[in-house]
């Protein structure tokens, strides 16, 4: 499981984190796989590209995690 720090920040909109750690290779991408509902959040299928992601929450794309801290 990856690990991403807030650093400080309340939240992450959820495309901006696929491509900062590297599930998706550009924002569109992320977007594009978002909508197709193959991205998870905390267990639950999320389709909103811009979904506001905070520290303790698990975000999960083709088997990859991402815990964000």
């Amino acid at each position: 499981m990856k690990e991403f720090n807030l650093s400080g920040s309340e939240f992450i909109p959820l495309c901006d984190l696929m491509k900062i750690t590297g599930l998706t290779g550009s924002g569109a991408d992320a977007k594009h796989v978002i909508a197709e509902g193959q991205v998870k959040v905390n267990g639950e299928v999320e389709l909103r590209k811009r979904c506001k992601i905070r520290s303790g929450q698990i975000v999960e794309f083709k088997g990859t995690q991402v815990k964000v801290l």
